[in-house]
């Protein structure tokens, strides 16, 4: 299984849009540098009343499909 760290900071507002599914995939850079795109909706259980803050693991299989998102700090 791979795994990716990425650092989030997200605003309520933005996230609204991700939520009411006018925007279906998060973009972000890990901290070591690579780009990853994943879907919005493994965010959600991380949404405080002011969006998305904090370090996130996120693993795939060796096909690239999301497997799981846990909060780091």
């Amino acid at each position: 299984m791979k795994s990716i760290i990425v650092n989030l900071a997200i605003s309520a507002e933005e996230f609204q849009r991700l939520y009411e599914g006018s925007v279906k995939n998060v973009f972000a850079r890990s901290i070591d540098g690579r780009s990853i795109r994943f879907p919005a909706g493994i965010l959600r259980p991380f949404v405080l009343h002011n969006g998305i803050r904090g370090t996130f693991q996120i693993d795939f299989d060796d096909d690239n499909r999301f497997q799981s998102i846990q909060r780091l700090a």
